[in-house]
Formats: structure tokens, sequence, C-alpha cells
């Protein structure tokens, strides 16, 4: 049985849309664009189609990964452009490529998120980074399917910047936008972006007056050197090599 990989943006509108939502629209255009997905057994047979670390719903994202096994075998790059076609606005697929052993969901070690926060104090957000940075634990709570839990949401940061390209000389109608990236491995519970903001309201009282608009960059394998996650197909493609 062959296996597909794929990666896909979530963008726009489709940031609002549900894990739930995604999952129904992607089973959708597999079966529109004619891919030969397994099935599993047993009496209610659902097709083999895995996901692996979705990003929470209001969150856009630029590397959103999932894993169809099919029964006969099948070209990526036919699969790519035949999905993405057949998929609404907003999902598209960047990528497909066949697996080549290992677990896809063991790769994603962390993530590379952007969080803009317009109209935030740009000097406020920086005291607040370097409080978040400096303290040895951030305790945060968060409702969980198990009920409020209580976690550290320091440990799992392994680098919060912070830039502003808000007003410049010549551009006052500019709008003020403190753009934060951060790099957060994946530990059990999850850190997420708004945890992050959380931790820098209880340790600063930093609290932007507009929600956060968050986008994923990037999620894979951390890379030793870099401290960034890496690409996490970069096995795949060379096995096919």
């Amino acid at each position: 049985m062959q296996r597909l990989r794929v990666r896909y943006a979530k963008r726009g509108r489709m940031r609002f849309a549900s894990h739930r939502d995604i999952s129904r629209a992607m089973e959708r255009a597999v079966r529109r664009a004619g891919i030969p997905v397994a099935y599993s057994g047993g009496f209610t047979p659902h097709p083999r189609i895995s996901y692996a670390s979705a990003a929470p719903t209001a969150v856009a994202s630029e590397a959103e990964y999932l894993e169809i096994a099919v029964s006969e075998p099948c070209d990526p790059r036919r699969v790519r452009d035949d999905l993405d076609a057949s998929l609404p606005a907003g999902i598209d697929v960047i990528e497909v490529v066949e697996a080549r052993g290992g677990n896809l969901a063991d790769r994603l070690e962390a993530s590379v998120w952007e969080v803009r926060l317009p109209d935030a104090d740009p000097a406020a957000a920086e005291r607040a980074v370097k409080e978040f940075l400096t303290a040895d634990r951030v305790e945060v709570e968060r409702m969980t399917k198990k009920g409020m839990r209580r976690f550290d949401a320091r440990q799992a940061v392994l680098s919060l910047t912070l830039g502003n390209p808000g007003n410049t000389a010549g551009q006052e109608t500019v709008p003020v936008c403190v753009i934060l990236r951060m790099v957060v491995r994946h530990d059990t519970p999850a850190v997420r972006p708004d945890d992050v903001l959380t931790g820098l309201r209880l340790v600063a009282g930093f609290e932007p007056p507009s929600p956060p608009e968050v986008t994923r960059l990037a999620q894979g394998p951390l890379d030793e050197v870099t401290g960034e996650p890496a690409d996490p197909f970069a096995s795949d493609r060379a096995g096919s090599d």
C-alpha cells in the first residue's frame, strides 16, 4: 500500500474552519479528485487519511500535514494537482511526496509561528518579551478536553523575537503592527501562541488592544544547528532519488 504525504496551507477565511471542517472538505476533495484512497476494515470503513499536529481554529497556516494511504500506485505530482483543484478556495495543496518510512507525526517536533498584533505598543511588547524570556517558568491556564489545565508555557518556547513594521518617516498613515516570531517545541500539553500571549500578560501586563492574527509558517524536525524546524519531507525526497 502506497502512502502519500501532503503539505497544505490554510489561508484567508478558511483559517476560521475547524479541524473537523477541514477533514470533511479533504475527504470530499479526495473523492472528487478520483484518488484511490484505501479504507479501514470493520463494519464502518473510513478513508485512511491521518492528520498531524493541526493548527487551532482561527489560525492560518502555511505548513499543515496529512498522510493518505492509497490502494494503487499514484503519481504524487498528479495527486497534488487534482487534489488542489478539488479543494475549496483557501485550502491549497503545496506539495505531495511518497512516504519513505518513518512516522510523519514524529518528525513534527516544533513550529514557527508569526503573531501580528495590530495597534500594539512596540515598547511594551519589547519589555514583555524580555520578561518572558528571562523567566524560569510562566504558568498559564487553558480549558482543554480534559478540563482546565495549568502548565508551563515558557520551556516549550525555543525563541521569541520582536519585529515592528509600523510607522516610518513619511508614512504616518501606516498603522503600527507589532510582529512576534516564535519557535515552539511540540510538548504535551501543546503550547500554542495564545498561551504565549497569556504568558506575556502575566509576566508584564502586556495586552494587545486588538485580536492577534496568527499564522504557522513552518513545522518539522528541530535542526540542532539553527534551532529551527527543518523540512519534514527531506528524507522522503532523498529516498525517491
